[in-house]
């Protein structure tokens, strides 16, 4: 049995015990408590997402949490995912599970900065947090209990629901050579990212994954990015743009969530909570690993096919840190929540930071070069 397999597998039992054994009576040993689980109601929840099903791994992590929770309560509740436009459209997600037209929902928050500038902080902000920093603020850190005072404003408890890893910097239809190249640029691009851009001249626009290559062909937008060389590959940016950039430095280390709608959370048994929080946990984590194994082939094949590589300029980052954190401060001065927010994250990133680069950077340095 394959080591992946046989962990899922464990995990799984050892999630489903405790679950079991939560329905039953505390005070008697779990060998001999009634099979509670079969007097929990039957559900039947309804997950909206912001994503197509075409794209297997971010959708894909959906699909994981509904096999999951299904399996944990004996086929008792059960979780139904809808992929963007099926029910809602995908820029509509966080407004669905707010007002309980599904029970839950999986997206980007950053998609709702609108609503409130914070929410970028639930998925990632230029400069920020990598994928490893992001989970351990999430889990030892405060910015699981500080954003689920965010989305409390919204009748939405959060939950990590998955990280592509740092990003690509997107598909360009002409070269970026300088800073001077990005004026009058149109991109779609979500996020305060987005707002940095704009900053440095770019007509910014925020769309769905499946309205992208629509409107990269038909000339509405001439450039995009979307998440890396796996998904941008099955979207087919390669056949309309031929320059792909790097790095993603608006997203360093993106996490996707789900949402669930407040009431609905709360009339939940207790073990059905368990058994959802089991598998949001199993969700975020098979996502990041997916990508890690996918996106290297994947930008093989982009290459061979004759797509051209190119590093975003010294001049363009220089001018994106500086926009960015002056950004930062400025969204800080105006809303007290997003103060909190941003100076508990600053503080963990300014921590991380000096760790990562001792350790995780003298290895990089040296040995990645090296590949032969």
């Amino acid at each position: 049995m394959k080591r992946r397999v046989f962990l899922q597998k464990s995990a799984l039992g050892i999630a489903a015990t405790s679950v079991l054994a939560s329905c039953g009576d505390s005070s008697s040993p779990a060998s001999n408590s009634a099979p509670a689980i079969q007097t929990l109601p039957r559900l039947n929840w309804r997950l909206v997402s912001s994503f197509p099903r075409g794209l297997d791994t971010i959708y894909g992590a959906a699909e994981v949490l509904a096999e999951r929770v299904s399996a944990l309560t004996g086929g008792r509740f059960k979780i139904r995912p809808y992929p963007a436009g099926e029910l809602v459209p995908g820029l509509q997600v966080l407004d669905a599970v707010q007002q309980g037209t599904a029970q839950m929902g999986h997206s980007s928050s950053y998609y709702f900065t609108g609503k409130h500038p914070a929410f970028a902080f639930d998925t990632c902000v230029p400069f920020g947090l990598t994928t490893r920093m992001k989970s351990a603020w999430m889990e030892y850190g405060d910015g699981l209990s500080l954003l689920r005072e965010l989305f409390a404003e919204f009748n939405i408890i959060n939950f990590p629901g998955g990280n592509t890893g740092v990003q690509m910097g997107g598909w360009f239809k002409r070269e970026i050579k300088s800073l001077a190249d990005l004026k009058g640029l149109k991109m779609r691009i979500p996020g305060l990212g987005g707002e940095v851009m704009s900053r440095l001249g770019v007509t910014v626009q925020v769309l769905a994954g499946g309205d992208i290559y629509p409107a990269l062909e038909r000339g509405v937008i001439d450039a995009t990015e979307w998440i890396g060389p796996y998904d941008d590959e099955k979207l087919g940016f390669h056949k309309i743009a031929r320059y792909y950039y790097y790095p993603g430095w608006w997203e360093p280390g993106p996490q996707l969530s789900f949402y669930i709608n407040r009431a609905a959370w709360e009339k939940l048994p207790t073990a059905y909570k368990e058994a959802l929080t089991s598998a949001t946990r199993e969700a975020h984590l098979l996502m990041v690993a997916s990508y890690d194994a996918k996106n290297p082939p994947a930008l093989q094949r982009l290459l061979q096919s004759g797509v051209q590589l190119r590093k975003f300029s010294d001049d363009i980052m220089e001018a994106a840190h500086s926009v960015a954190f002056e950004l930062y401060e400025e969204l800080a001065s105006q809303d007290t929540l997003y103060r909190k927010i941003h100076t508990a994250w600053k503080k963990w990133r300014k921590e991380s930071y000096q760790w990562f680069n001792t350790a995780e950077l003298a290895y990089a340095a040296f040995a990645f070069p090296k590949v032969s």
